[in-house]
């Protein structure tokens, strides 16, 4: 009894010196934030005072410092695959994607202090990964003026990484060493439940909290039905009872609701939009920048006290949705890549936002807008959270793509997709793509000009493939990422992020003069050419009057044009 007791005394002790260890955040009364230095040391020194928390480097980042997880269970134990097999719903939280929104990184500190402590308790079926700090480039470059409508901290960290790249924009493109070691750290934690801290910019209104929730429909029906009509209500509800009523992110058309919300749609390039290639729950807490970067704080701290609770209450139904979903998406045929807001349908939610009013500019003289905080309102507006599909694809048996194109195969394993090599040279009938149309960004956007608009035709082919080329099948539980990465008319695929751009440069050509005697014999040799250059000469008259264009023509009609040109190197393997 008395080792009994001495023990209870000791961890009493222990857990009271833990709680007195404040961060800067509390120390400043909610005017500072953490530097990435003090967010590390933080956990270290928490991990040496408890067993419940491991701190674990993972990769390098582009900044020269490593990245970092932060584990806790209550069992002390930290084998993400074994919590999956004890039925723990797995939550990761990523904080400082935009070090100049540094909301999660303080409250995280504070939340993961105080289960350590158990102030807050966390149940036996939840697990947590905490990313103190993400873009440590960016928070290492410290100042106070980048971030010029928000509300606090007094110091604060900037929204570009050390490539002076936004690293929600790289998910997929993964130009970033914080990328490939985000991508590790994912697959290696297979979360339920993807949490990515932010401060959103743009409309005045009266809530601190907004959520932008993964797109349903990229979960699968069920899934994505269960999230909207029962998880995600809980969550509001929760944060609530705790006095911090959310609203969904805001997302106007125009500077006021009257015309409605739209959810926002996120594609593969963010965080919430690549969770959600993997069946993973995704959540974008977006607090409001005008708010006092205490109360910012504080209400991120709720919400991901409430995503524990909510997660624990719905443990079993949150597992169970999600393995139907990964079962589901290894028999789907027909995927969609494009999606657009569907104006026909709606629900109605209450906003409280402020009335817009109008004054004379003290900076410019002109008349400007503003929201009078004078003025609260609370109405019901439309919310646009249903999405029409488009561009649907359907699914090959495999990819096959020949190994010169390693970038693409080196991300395609990085992220769990199984690839095998042909053991020898084979000659195999595939359907091929050729890129008819396209657009690329005029300006550079995330250090590429960005390949959209793209049209395709498609013909079946039996192309030699050697040895070493490689196969990717369609029945792994990251289909939707094979695909949506592959299938070049995809928004945020490997060609949208010019990774194929080579294949659209011709390598090989002629000179005029000596192709005109070639061009004149192939056309004696070839009736059906010879008639539709004539044809094409009947209705195009510029390019009957342009020899240089009708020597292309022939070109590009004859053997001698090269079949590589515009001809997408992913090759799709058909079922028989």
């Amino acid at each position: 009894m008395r080792i009994t007791a001495l023990i209870s005394l000791l961890l009493i002790f222990s857990f009271a010196k833990i709680n007195a260890q404040q961060c800067r955040f509390e120390k400043s009364n909610g005017l500072e934030s953490a530097n990435y230095f003090e967010a590390i040391d933080w956990y270290k020194n928490l991990d040496k005072k408890s067993p419940g928390i491991l701190v674990k480097q993972m990769g390098m980042t582009d900044a020269g410092y490593p990245l970092h997880i932060v584990l806790v269970s209550n069992d002390e134990k930290f084998d993400a695959a074994k919590w999956h097999q004890q039925n723990k719903v797995v939550i990761l939280i990523n904080n400082g994607i935009h070090p100049g929104e540094p909301d999660g990184i303080d409250a995280s500190m504070m939340l993961v202090r105080d289960i350590v402590t158990r102030k807050i308790l966390l149940p036996d079926n939840v697990a947590l990964a905490f990313i103190p700090v993400y873009n440590i480039g960016g928070c290492l470059n410290r100042g106070s003026f980048s971030r010029a409508n928000q509300n606090g901290p007094k110091e604060y960290g900037f929204r570009g990484s050390a490539q002076n790249l936004d690293l929600n924009r790289d998910f997929t493109k993964s130009d970033t060493k914080e990328a490939r070691a985000f991508a590790q750290i994912f697959h290696l934690l297979n979360p339920d439940i993807f949490v990515d801290n932010h401060v959103s910019d743009g409309a005045d209104y009266q809530y601190t909290m907004t959520l932008l929730t993964t797109q349903y429909d990229k979960l699968g029906a069920d899934l994505g039905g269960w999230l909207k009509n029962t998880f995600e209500p809980q969550l509001y509800k929760g944060m609530a009872e705790k006095k911090w009523e959310m609203t969904p992110y805001v997302n106007f058309e125009t500077e006021t609701p009257d015309k409605g919300m739209e959810m926002f749609i996120d594609p593969p390039r963010y965080s919430s939009g690549y969770a959600a290639l993997f069946q993973t729950i995704g959540f974008v807490p977006e607090t409001h920048m005008l708010k006092p970067f205490k109360d910012r704080v504080l209400s991120t701290y709720a919400l991901m006290q409430t995503l524990i609770e909510k997660a624990a209450l719905n443990a079993k139904e949150i597992i169970a949705q999600r393995n139907k979903a990964k079962a589901a998406i290894i028999k789907e045929k027909n995927w969609p890549l494009s999606w657009a807001v569907d104006t026909t349908q709606n629900v109605l939610i209450t906003f409280k936002g402020y009335e817009q009013g109008y004054k004379t500019s003290d900076a410019t003289g002109l008349k400007r807008m503003y929201y009078d905080r004078t003025k609260p309102f609370a109405k019901q507006v439309k919310f646009f959270n249903v999405f029409k599909p488009s561009n649907f694809v359907n699914a090959p048996s495999a990819y096959i793509i020949p190994q010169g194109w390693n970038a693409v195969v080196d991300l395609m394993k990085l992220n769990n997709i199984t690839v095998t090599q042909l053991k020898n040279d084979t000659a195999v009938e595939v359907e091929a793509y050729k890129i008819e149309e396209y657009k690329s960004y005029p300006k550079p956007y995330e250090k590429h000009h960005k390949n959209f608009a793209v049209k395709t035709s498609s013909s079946l082919q039996k192309i030699k493939f050697l040895k070493g080329d490689y196969l990717i099948a369609m029945n792994q539980q990251a289909n939707r990422y094979i695909l949506e990465m592959l299938e070049p008319t995809g928004d945020d695929s490997f060609f949208a992020w010019n990774f194929f751009d080579a294949i659209l440069q011709q390598k090989e050509g002629y000179s005029d003069y000596r192709w005109e005697d070639l061009a004149a014999a192939i056309l004696n040799s070839n009736p059906d050419l010879k008639n539709k250059l004539e044809e094409k000469k009947k209705v195009d008259e510029k390019f009957a009057a342009n020899s240089s264009a009708q020597l292309d023509f022939i070109y590009k009609n004859s053997p001698y044009y090269e079949p590589g040109h515009n001809r997408y190197p992913v090759y799709r393997l058909l079922a028989n």
